[in-house]
């Protein structure tokens, strides 16, 4: 190789990049993106004068890049022999010459104003309870910080259940999001919880803590009460005066009125302006609350009217206190996993996550939070310890008696809510079998499954070859019929309002299908435990008649004669059938029959 040596050894690697043509590179640094040397020749500012910075080998030229980072007072200055950032340049170079070598500190907190900052410890004792000039022992004794009674998410100060309290100029934000809320529930054909999931996923980020529970709040509160606010809105609520045709909105903001005592001029900026009509209804609405002696009971209660008839039948002289209990919000019960836990253990872990709780007055493996509390994002719930399951739905499902059993079909089994009851009961022996007609449930039952270490259950879809190949094998078969849902309007208000006479007649004739191809499956001296979440004889009592009348080899087994083995203690209902409700039980709406097949 031929030629002068380069001052600098080449770069091993890959090439750097050039700049773009007609770019200048960064400031303080080179095209290649290394900072360069320092000029040669001249001090500066960092330099103390008569000593000079050596320049690139070879008489290489530096960048320019140092030069034009500093501003053009400074390059004068430098070129003069003053330092770039004083205007007395001896007194400057006094300062610095006299001080010694290793004192430069000390010198410079002398002759410099002291930091900011440099008082900070004297604002932190004063902060702790201290006076400036104190000592750290000399300070009072802090008090000794006691464990917090608050659940997660509420706020110092803030009693349990008390609701949330709204920074300034947010009610009408809240509001709005609350209205859409609702109308994004009423035009999906899905749950209303499952839609609120959905709705607060997607918006969650522009609202904080205390928006979004005074939404969901507001949302649950006008499901809730729908038919009283319907009723002020309508022509009966205003005593024969024009009212209006109830929606969202109007419904959103007469609760605001008579739920929590808005003014109407602070909610008319919801609704357009000029809008005679609803100023003058929210005005009359001003000094009422939500209840009326001259309401209907339809109304007073917030149920459909034609519902009425088939409500009294049902509850005779306590159709005004159970249907009181159902506008209340239900408690959370969740299920203790006696395969992984104890009640007491699982009690003690949800206590140190901050969730207090209590056992249930029926259930032994039961225990009942308040109706604020959430426990999927705990860690008991990671484990499996405890899944959430309303009281009632636990013990229809004891009722089952699935213990030493062989064979165990739940025909309805859903997401597997009380597949994981009878798994428990069976202790992962003999064969547990999960059908439905949905694998989308299924799949939801195998992570509850596998979650609860429940390792003897088979999740299936509902085949015609199968049920046959199995016909009069199952020692026990659990149907959990798809019903109504009129005894969890507690959890889920939105159900009745959807609900129709022809919905009624079409699930009887379901059920009593679901029935005739499940008892196929129940062997001599087997039973089939129907099971269904309303409130309704013609869903349950009614049903159960029918079949026996079709099916002469079933006889009904009191529910009295197995309580004692299956859950333990006094049976709460005096009949052959489980008929659990709000008001009297204080779970949700359940009923129970046990069908025994004849040997």
């Amino acid at each position: 190789m031929s030629g002068p040596i380069p001052a600098t050894p080449p770069l091993i690697g890959f090439p750097l990049p050039k700049p773009p043509s007609g770019r200048r590179p960064p400031s303080g640094r080179s095209a290649s993106g290394r900072t360069p040397p320092r000029r040669p020749g001249k001090p500066t500012g960092k330099q103390s004068a008569g000593k000079q910075s050596t320049g690139a080998p070879g008489g290489a030229r530096p960048s320019s890049g140092h030069r034009t980072a500093e501003p053009r007072q400074a390059h004068r200055a430098e070129r003069d022999g003053q330092h770039p950032k004083t205007k007395f340049p001896e007194k400057h170079q006094e300062r610095r010459s006299d001080r010694a070598p290793g004192h430069e500190r000390d010198h410079r907190q002398d002759q410099l104003p002291r930091r900011a900052g440099a008082d900070k410890r004297d604002r932190s004792d004063r902060r702790s309870g201290g006076k400036p000039g104190q000592t750290f022992e000399q300070r009072p004794e802090r008090k000794p910080i006691e464990p917090s009674d608050r659940r997660p998410g509420q706020k110092p100060g803030q009693k349990p259940g008390q609701k949330p309290g709204l920074r300034p100029g947010a009610s009408r934000k809240v509001a709005e999001a609350a209205i859409a809320l609702l109308d994004a529930m009423l035009a999906s054909r899905d749950t209303a919880d499952r839609v609120r999931h959905a709705w607060m996923k997607q918006h969650h980020r522009q609202f904080d803590a205390d928006e979004r529970e005074a939404i969901i709040h507001i949302g649950d509160e006008v499901l809730r009460l729908r038919g009283r606010l319907d009723w002020w809105i309508s022509q009966e609520g205003m005593g024969g005066k024009a009212g209006l045709a109830p929606d969202n909105r109007l419904r959103v903001a007469a609760y605001r009125i008579l739920g929590s005592g808005a003014k109407a001029s602070g909610l008319l900026p919801l609704f357009p302006a000029g809008d005679s009509a609803v100023e003058t209804l929210l005005r009359r609405l001003e000094g009422h609350t939500l209840e009326h002696p001259d309401m209907p009971a339809a109304a007073r209660h917030s149920v459909p009217e034609w519902l009425l008839p088939q409500l009294k039948k049902r509850f005779g002289g306590d159709f005004d206190m159970e249907l009181a209990a159902m506008l209340r919000p239900a408690p959370l019960d969740v299920r203790v996993n006696t395969l992984k836990t104890t009640r007491d253990a699982a009690a003690a872990a949800l206590a140190a996550e901050e969730l207090r709780c209590q056992p249930t007055p029926y259930s032994p493996t039961g225990l009942r939070l308040s109706p604020q509390a959430y426990v999927n994002n705990t860690q008991a719930y990671a484990d499996g310890l405890v899944e959430p399951q309303d009281e009632g739905s636990q013990l229809a499902a004891m009722l089952v008696d699935a213990a030493g059993c062989k064979f165990v079909a739940d025909f309805c089994a859903g997401a597997g809510g009380k597949t994981l009851v009878l798994g428990a009961a069976m202790k992962n022996a003999g064969k547990l079998v999960a059908m439905d007609v949905s694998e989308g449930r299924l799949a939801k039952a195998k992570l509850r499954l596998r979650r609860a270490g429940v390792h003897n259950a088979e999740c299936r879809v509902l085949e015609t070859k199968w049920l046959k190949r199995h016909a009069e094998k199952a020692e026990r078969v659990l149907v959990d019929a798809p019903c109504s849902g009129s005894g969890t309007w507690r959890r889920k208000p939105d159900a009745k309002w959807r609900l129709t006479p022809r919905d009624i007649a079409e699930l009887t004739d379901r059920q009593a299908e679901i029935l005739d191809r499940a008892a196929k499956l129940v062997r001599r001296g087997g039973r089939l435990v129907y099971v269904t979440c309303s409130v309704l004889k013609e869903e349950n009592e009614d049903q159960v008649a029918a079949f026996l009348k079709r099916h002469p080899a079933f006889s009904i087994l009191s529910v009295a004669d197995v309580w004692d083995k299956t859950v333990g203690g006094a049976c709460p209902v005096p009949g052959p059938y489980l008929n659990l409700t709000p008001a009297r039980h204080g779970t949700d709406g359940f009923f129970a029959a046990i069908l025994v097949r004849k040997d």
